[in-house]
């Protein structure tokens, strides 16, 4: 399973200039199974996803389609206000736990006012290397340059070096390359991206009634949950019933959750509550019990997304409820090992209170306008309240935090 060990952002709206874990060999701790970034609003919490989302977004529809989202606006809205060079991003991943880190890096910019793919390249140190510069195994200028074929980078990529001239500039290289199975890394890379969850979950579209028919996985606004839940049913029934377990102790009340498909073929999501003869469907239940539901039901997924992004997972929630989810996520992340990853941001104490210093992010914009991360594990006192039980969350709401970035 792939594990992404650090990011570096530049020129994307307020994120001019931002690092998170480990970018390159020996340089920072990598980033935890689990990520929280707090901050007052406007700080760049939203911006950080969305960086997240505009990268999957490039690879899957092109640079241009990715610009002209409408919550981007185009690629003069994206870039840092006062910014004159390229949207830039470096990712530091590993294929597994045991494989060689690899770089990704990648610019955006603008030739005669439509955005372009400027760059691409990858790297890996050789086997054994310690010291130096990595090797360069993918190298492409506006589409041109050149590429190593195989598995691995030791001493013979030379004669195994491919010159590329790709069609359009509005594709990143590692689309088209990665479909080709002599390009193994390139071909792992796309498919970790493309398998990224960056959850826009909305409770409307969980209302609606899907056509019935069991999908694996959680779609990103949750429209499909009552098919996800007819696939656990049928085929991780065990699985099914922990999270029912788990639901039946968070919200009072529910006892069963099944799925019944009515006449025209659509698929219902049935709630058995206490005390009710007859059952509730999805449209009449609250926000925050169907929220509750699609992270559980996200969270048991038995082949799970490599990482996981969601902005502000307890709107809607009743405030006990927080705490408990932010748990889920946390159990989720650590029983991974480091498999599985989860970016989340909040607004909630409560939230927080769950967390450890290592899993929490405080976000600030500096007198430029520009955002500043720092993780709160960094802030010496905060070792020494975390170590006299202080919850976290308490000394966020107290504003501890804000004075000890500011120091």
């Amino acid at each position: 399973m792939p594990q992404l060990l650090g990011i570096r952002i530049g020129n994307y709206k307020s994120l001019q200039n931002v690092t998170l874990g480990q970018i390159g060999y020996g340089q920072g701790e990598p980033l935890p199974p689990l990520s929280c970034f707090i901050g007052p609003n406007g700080c760049g919490k939203s911006s950080l996803l969305d960086a997240f989302g505009f990268l999957s977004d490039c690879l899957r529809e092109g640079v241009e389609a990715a610009c002209d989202k409408p919550q981007r606006g185009g690629f003069s809205r994206l870039r840092t206000q006062g910014g004159i060079g390229p949207i830039k991003f470096d990712l530091y991943y590993r294929e597994s736990l045991i494989a060689r880190p690899i770089t990704y890096n990648f610019e955006v910019g603008e030739f005669g006012g439509v955005p372009v793919v400027l760059s691409e390249h990858l790297r890996q140190r050789r086997k054994g290397q310690r010291h130096g510069q990595p090797f360069t195994f993918l190298r492409l200028e506006r589409g041109k340059g050149v590429v190593w074929a195989g598995e691995t980078t030791e001493d013979q990529e030379g004669a195994r070096q491919q010159e590329i001239k790709l069609e359009d500039n509005d594709r990143l290289g590692i689309t088209t390359l990665g479909q080709l199975s002599e390009h193994p890394r390139i071909v792992g890379l796309r498919a970790y991206i493309e398998s990224w969850y960056l959850s826009y979950f909305i409770p409307d579209a969980a209302r609606r009634l899907p056509p019935a028919g069991a999908q694996k996985h959680l779609d990103r606004t949750g429209e499909n949950l009552g098919n996800v839940v007819q696939y656990l049913e049928r085929n991780h029934k065990s699985r099914f019933e922990s999270i029912l377990d788990r639901i039946r102790k968070r919200i009072p009340g529910i006892e069963i959750i099944q799925t019944e498909k009515s006449q025209d073929g659509r698929l219902l999501l049935k709630f058995n509550e206490r005390g009710y003869q007859d059952p509730f469907y999805q449209q009449s239940m609250s926000d925050g019990t169907l929220k509750m539901f699609a992270y559980l039901l996200l969270l048991e997924d038995p082949e799970p997304p490599a990482f996981i992004g969601i902005e502000e997972p307890e709107n809607g929630l009743y405030h006990r409820l927080v705490e408990q989810l932010a748990r889920e996520f946390r159990r989720y992340a650590e029983k991974s090992r480091g498999k599985i990853q989860a970016l989340l941001t909040t607004h909630s104490p409560q939230f927080v209170d769950a967390l450890s210093p290592e899993q929490v992010w405080l976000m600030e914009k500096d007198e430029k306008g520009f955002t500043q991360v720092k993780r709160t594990a960094d802030m010496p006192i905060i070792k020494t309240f975390d170590e006299e039980g202080i919850p976290l969350g308490s000394l966020w709401y107290s504003h501890h935090l804000e004075e000890r970035f500011e120091g």
